[in-house]
């Protein structure tokens, strides 16, 4: 477990890499194995949305809860699956929201590995999970590492948007400093709770409003037509 892919974020985080309750996170993660249990994502993309988004890029961050786990589809991104995997459901109410707010068609695939290149984030609260278990790793440890990423992003950035789907995304974005940041709230993009205001929240227009009115450049929140595996 480190973050060598993720230089940028080692002088804040490699000291809590070290910290009891990582260690016996890492631990727990050894035994699993030893048990044979199979683990998503895979161990080298754990930390993949670090690497891919370097700390001074982050623009924008987007929280989710947990991976998927299901095989082939979690890739270390919140919302995102490799490019040959089914879209799930919650993105696919995304993709209609970008439709309605922005006019942009709905992507053919998954990976939202452009986003991160853009300085988007997609940050998970837990990192791993058990095959067929959902939320099998909460409470073992990843929330207190995870809140340290969004405390750093809060800390050493300025002009970010955070953009929070859902009751477990608000209150683990709770101490963001809205002086210093725009927080945009919504429900979750979930079958179950879109239709009660993620769909129209236009969180994808108010964020590039926000980012131009900072002197930054906008996400570019289209995704390329051919999409490349993580």
């Amino acid at each position: 477990m480190a973050l060598s892919n993720a230089k940028s974020w080692k002088p804040y985080l490699d000291q809590e890499l070290e910290q009891p309750y990582m260690l016996t996170l890492k631990e727990f993660l050894r035994l699993e194995k030893n048990e044979h249990k199979t683990i998503y994502p895979h161990s080298a993309n754990w930390f993949h949305a670090l690497e891919v988004t370097p700390l001074p890029d982050v623009k924008v961050v987007i929280l989710g809860q947990d991976p998927y786990h299901q095989p082939h589809q979690a890739n270390g991104l919140c919302f995102s699956v490799q490019p040959e995997v089914k879209i799930p459901p919650s993105l696919r109410n995304i993709y209609k929201e970008l439709q309605t707010d922005l006019n942009i068609s709905h992507a053919l695939h998954g990976c939202l590995n452009s986003w991160a290149k853009q300085g988007v984030l997609l940050l998970n609260g837990v990192l791993t999970v058990e095959y067929n278990t959902p939320n099998a790793h909460q409470g073992k440890g990843w929330e207190t590492f995870t809140d340290v990423v969004i405390r750093t992003v809060d800390e050493q950035n300025e002009n970010v948007v955070f953009l929070l789907w859902g009751s477990y995304a608000q209150k683990k974005g709770a101490f963001i400093d809205t002086q210093r940041h725009l927080v945009l709230k919504a429900p979750h993009p979930s079958p179950l709770s879109a239709h009660r205001g993620f769909l129209g929240c236009q969180h994808f227009s108010r964020t590039n409003q926000y980012l131009e009115q900072h002197g930054q450049i906008p996400i570019q929140w289209e995704l390329p037509k051919i999409a490349t595996p993580v």
